[in-house]
């Protein structure tokens, strides 16, 4: 069975699309838009942090209520609670860098004072060992404390090919901040979300930039912009090809 080319006059032009590359088409112009979106939402959701750490520095401190209730009205906020740290449980994140140095954050449970609920807390970053597997040495306050910091609520749409710790072993460096897998591998209660420590508290603390640098930014806005071009230039080439005139083609 022979299939047909379609053609449609356009003036002195015919354009004669080819079921092929429109289905190359179909297929392309969805997922560059796709990806463009993805990178747009990145920046925004990057401009979006930086304007609250912003606005952090200016604003008191809230207290920390043992019912949270939406989750979602806290992120960014800033509050402070008071309790102690208990290392036990503690965490390094890896592939952390700080002016071209590699590193960890060192993310600590944090006893909340007159409760049983713990918060986590990460104190900053830290330098790694001379060999991956040194781990660095964390020193630690051992007495009671104000922390004063910005939540943070690590995303739940992680993929990891990180194993599941062995029963009984505890796993120190992790390779992202999973609330839920640390939720189910420790037997403390951890409210879910983290405290990024004030870069002005000295409630033993490390290095803190959390400000995102500009650059960053302007990167996933040009990847945006890179993807939207891929899906216009699909079009242009597209059409480029099929559009020939009229008095070269037989009809």
């Amino acid at each position: 069975m022979r299939i047909t080319q379609m053609q449609f006059r356009l003036g002195n032009y015919l354009l004669c699309p080819s079921w092929q590359g429109l289905l190359v088409l179909v297929l392309c112009i969805p997922l560059f838009i796709k990806l463009g979106l993805w990178q747009y939402q990145k920046a925004e959701l990057g401009t979006k942090i930086q304007s609250s750490y912003d606005r952090s520095l200016d604003q008191d401190a809230l207290n920390l209520p043992s019912n949270l209730g939406d989750l979602d009205m806290w992120n960014y906020k800033k509050v402070k609670i008071k309790g102690h740290y208990e290392t036990k449980y503690q965490i390094l994140l890896d592939n952390q860098v700080e002016n071209n140095v590699a590193g960890f954050y060192v993310i600590t449970p944090f006893k909340l004072e007159g409760s049983h609920d713990y918060v986590l807390v990460n104190r900053g970053w830290i330098a790694g060992g001379a060999t991956h597997t040194d781990l660095p040495t964390v020193s630690t306050p051992d007495e009671a404390l104000e922390v004063i910091g910005l939540v943070w609520l690590p995303s739940n749409k992680i993929f990891t090919l990180e194993s599941e710790p062995q029963k009984n072993t505890w796993n120190v460096i992790w390779q992202h901040m999973d609330m839920a897998r640390y939720q189910k591998n420790v037997p403390i209660r951890i409210l879910p979300l983290v405290i990024k420590l004030d870069a002005k508290s000295t409630a033993g603390g490390f290095v803190r930039n959390w400000q995102l640098p500009p650059s960053k930014i302007a990167t996933n806005m040009g990847y945006a912009y890179q993807w939207f071009g891929f899906a216009i230039a699909s079009v242009l080439i597209y059409l480029f090809t099929s559009i020939k005139k009229a008095n070269n083609t037989n009809t």
